[in-house]
């Protein structure tokens, strides 16, 4: 299961000519953290490009809760099924952070890509990725503990987004509990105890909005839903917050 979508970015993919060409059918805009930038259920059909910080992709449940699908960031598309499919938005995105976009309306997404077969071949890969991850999603909801779900989710923030530091490697994406609950189909309270178990091994320690990941390879093998090895005594980091 995967938060983030491929290494290279829609954009990225993008030859610099055709990439200027998308950017100028649209208009800029900045969402400020919290905003909802596209609505599940909606009938608008615009397509967002990212050009900095970080959305959240979310879909709501039966229960009236949240199950967060995605994390997308610079240089990606969102909103693009329903442009091309032109019908209701399947998810929400809402900005996490400040988030710098640009907004192409439906009907000039639909010619840039009618033009640029390479475009409309990578908007499809996109859409194939996303897929073969919500398979193994469900499979991981099905099979698999909070803690190796969590442990997953994890060692995933830290591998594509995080930061070296002191005691370990720093989460640049600051998900509050109630976030990460959401990200993996878990309540927050259990989120909360699998974060004890994980501080008890020393593998991660927490803060104020942070997650340090003091042992990777034991957060791992959790994810793999085996036991890490026991650190010995000049292996234990210094206790969390």
């Amino acid at each position: 299961m995967s938060l983030f979508g491929q290494d290279r970015s829609f954009l990225e993919a993008l030859s610099a000519q055709d990439r200027r060409a998308l950017l100028t059918e649209g208009v800029p805009r900045v969402y400020e953290p919290g905003t909802v930038m596209i609505r599940e259920r909606d009938t608008s059909a615009y397509v967002l490009a990212l050009l900095s910080g970080w959305a959240v992709v979310s879909v709501s449940t039966e229960r009236g809760t949240r199950l967060i699908l995605a994390l997308r960031g610079a240089g990606e598309v969102v909103g693009d099924l329903a442009a091309v499919d032109q019908g209701p938005r399947s998810a929400t995105v809402t900005a996490l952070g400040r988030v710098r976009a640009v907004s192409v309306p439906g009907d000039r997404f639909r010619r840039f890509l009618a033009a640029r077969p390479h475009a409309t071949s990578l908007i499809m890969r996109q859409l194939s990725t996303r897929l073969r991850s919500a398979d193994v999603e469900r499979r991981s909801l099905a099979s698999e503990t909070v803690l190796q779900r969590l442990s997953a989710r994890l060692a995933e923030l830290a591998e594509r987004a995080g930061s070296p530091g002191p005691h370990g490697t720093v989460l640049e994406i600051p998900l509050p509990q109630h976030d990460l609950a959401a990200a993996i189909g878990a309540t927050r309270e259990a989120v909360a105890k699998a974060l004890r178990q994980l501080r008890d091994q020393h593998v991660v320690r927490t803060g104020q909005r942070q997650v340090v990941v003091t042992d990777m390879k034991a957060l791992l093998h959790l994810a793999q839903g085996r036991a890490p090895r026991p650190a010995g005594p000049a292996e234990k980091s210094p206790p969390g917050v």
